[in-house]
């Protein structure tokens, strides 16, 4: 069955917590359609869940993804432990690494350098993008994608501009969107891993079930599974 993906939204269901425990951190995997912190409007969020799943009411989050991204999220008890990451994150030496289903036919490796406008700053500044071509079909393209930058909704509006929207973006993506067989119903990327290589720690959230489906359903080889022994 085709679905627009302009009139789909995914079924939330719920985080789960990521193991081994590292450190002073413990990490999420936030599903899609959850926000990272309360906004207080109703809306479901990871910090509330994980509060209300016991750890601790000083847990906070060192980062963030956006409401319809899914993956690894990383927080702590610890405000100073929660500062050396987010020092990390401004430091560019975190490894982060985004499955996504795109548009067209993207070539087999690139990297995006455009800048992109701040709003806070004010200004253009700086990002890159690296990404490489998993699988295509005739009209669409799975990525490996690891920003080197962390600007705002930087991968989804590097896509765009290179012309490779992504599969379900109701913002940044194509403005009649043709029907994808057997969409999921929601932005189509994911936050597989964040590595921290200086502290030796590293976290991974394999695929969610909707987009192992969804790839299967397109005939595309089945992605590794990250964790083999059930940690992910």
């Amino acid at each position: 069955m085709e679905t627009d993906p302009k009139e789909s939204d995914a079924s939330l269901t719920e985080p789960r917590l990521l193991k081994p425990d590292m450190e002073d951190y413990r990490a999420v995997c936030k599903p899609s359609g959850y926000l990272t912190h309360s906004v207080g409007d109703g809306v479901p969020d990871a910090v509330t869940w994980c509060l209300r799943s016991g750890l601790g009411e000083d847990f906070a989050f060192g980062h963030r993804l956006d409401k319809p991204v899914s993956g690894v999220l990383v927080g702590s008890e610890s405000a100073e432990a929660r500062a050396r990451l987010g020092d990390a994150f401004a430091e560019g030496v975190l490894d982060k690494r985004y499955f996504g289903l795109v548009y067209g036919v993207a070539r087999p490796k690139g990297i995006v350098r455009r800048k992109l406008k701040d709003g806070r700053r004010g200004r253009a500044i700086e990002a890159i993008t690296r990404y490489r071509r998993l699988w295509a079909s005739d009209s669409l393209s799975l990525l490996l994608l690891t920003p080197q930058t962390g600007r705002k909704h930087q991968i989804r509006r590097h896509l765009q501009g290179i012309g490779h929207p992504l599969v379900g973006d109701k913002r940044y993506g194509k403005r009649q969107p043709k029907p994808v067989s057997g969409f999921p119903g929601r932005l189509w990327l994911h936050a597989s891993i964040l590595e921290w290589p200086d502290a030796g720690l590293k976290w991974c959230a394999d695929l969610p079930e909707e987009l192992v489906q969804h790839l299967e359903h397109l005939g595309a080889p089945r992605l590794p599974v990250l964790f083999p022994e059930g940690h992910g």
